[in-house]
């Protein structure tokens, strides 16, 4: 799994962005909430460490799209 911090995340939408050193220059990893392994509400809050897998993929303007995402 990758290490990355919560650049932003919107609880009132589901998804957020993770920004990892793993990652090519300037690009972030688009995260749904359905990603996110948690018990009950799963919400992000800006800056949290996080562990990821994710895959290349379009969201948006991401490249990157998490598959798994986790507090740690």
């Amino acid at each position: 799994m990758a290490i990355g911090v919560v650049k932003f995340y919107k609880a009132e939408r589901g998804w957020g962005a993770i920004s990892s050193p793993e990652l090519p220059e300037n690009l972030d990893v688009f995260v749904h909430f359905s990603a996110i392994e948690a018990d009950g509400y799963r919400s992000f809050v800006e800056g949290d460490p996080v562990e990821f897998d994710y895959v290349s993929g379009r969201q948006d303007s991401f490249r990157f799209i998490a598959t798994r995402a986790r507090r740690i």
